[in-house]
């Protein structure tokens, strides 16, 4: 039995990207046996300014999102990050393990770091090691993530073993798991960026909570080319995007979708597009606005799932404490 974990940020706009590359993977893992924790990472959001107001219906948000989308807290450990004090705990330690130059070769940090010269947080530089923590924590067999985070994941592999090899077999090495279709939905508005819940422009993305007008015309607005048909190629990054999205919705190969158009123009195919994710957005907001509606059953959710964190947490760092010798014996 694999031990499979997943996070989000529980900040900005969850969107469909957020959707594909990490909640419906989730889903589908708790049928095959697994153990699987799934997380808010709100001490990860605070690493750029959040108000506390919007943070709080943030969580409550995300956790709402993932059991409308199919994550049943009985198969999975549902729970919010600052809950369980060990994830800042080992992130200490870790920190003591890990190099400058491993952290300014994040490519993540200098993206989110371009152009703000000092003002940048000491949390944004460091929170890879934080990530690591929330891995090596629970002995992660499998991290399921989107290929810009797959060096997040070879960092907290690299501290795992760096840490095994000082004080003994502590942790699993942990590996990730990237999705090969979907993994990475990109911008509508620049398919040459990845689609991100806090970027400036509402065009960027398609939230999980658009309604069918915004949809439309966010569809339509979508960056294509002026080729004009509707076929994948790695020189077509727009509507190769816009055709990876229909085959995630309808679970057709984009081969399908690609016949499905021969000698149809984009205004057919975004409109059928548009159309397609309507019905598949619409169910889902439902199911999320009716959880909103109960906040006390989902924060006693998110308390179980805390405490049933916590358990497997401790025992962890009772073990860690020992081997690098900051536990005292009577």
């Amino acid at each position: 039995m694999s031990r499979i974990l997943t996070a989000l940020q529980p900040s900005g706009i969850l969107h469909i990207g957020n959707y594909f590359g990490a909640i419906e993977p989730m889903v589908s893992l708790q049928s095959a046996g697994n153990q699987n924790l799934l997380f808010m990472v709100d001490y990860h959001a605070i690493t750029v300014e959040q108000d506390p107001h919007t943070l709080r219906q943030n969580i409550l948000f995300a956790a709402a999102t993932y059991l409308a989308s199919g994550i049943d807290p009985e198969k999975t450990i549902l729970f919010q990050q600052s809950r369980v004090s060990e994830h800042t705990e080992l992130a200490w330690i870790l920190n003591c393990l890990v190099r400058m130059g491993e952290l300014e070769r994040m490519t993540q940090y200098k993206d989110k770091a371009l152009g703000k010269g000092q003002s940048v947080s000491v949390g944004l530089f460091d929170y890879p090691v934080l990530m690591a923590a929330d891995i090596l924590l629970y002995d992660t067999n499998i991290v399921p993530v989107g290929e810009d985070q797959k060096q997040h994941v070879e960092l907290a592999r690299d501290l795992a073993e760096r840490f095994n090899k000082k004080f003994g077999e502590t942790f699993v090495v942990p590996k990730p798991q990237i999705r090969k279709e979907g993994a990475r939905l990109m911008a509508l508005d620049d398919p040459h960026k990845k689609m991100s819940k806090s970027a400036t422009s509402e065009k960027n993305y398609l939230s999980l909570m658009d309604d069918e007008k915004t949809v439309l015309k966010k569809i339509k607005a979508a960056v294509t080319d002026s080729e004009g048909t509707i076929r994948l190629s790695p020189s077509r990054p727009g509507i190769g995007n816009l055709i990876t999205i229909l085959s995630l919705i309808t679970k057709k190969t984009p081969k399908e979708i690609e016949n499905a158009y021969e000698g149809k123009g984009y205004g057919d195919f975004k409109t059928d597009l548009a159309r397609e994710l309507t019905a598949f957005l619409t169910p889902l907001q439902s199911k999320i606005n009716a959880l909103l509606k109960d906040p006390s059953g989902l924060l006693k959710i998110l308390d179980n799932g805390a405490s049933r964190a916590k358990a497997m947490a401790e025992k962890k760092m009772i073990d860690v404490r020992q081997k690098i010798g900051v536990t005292l014996s009577s």
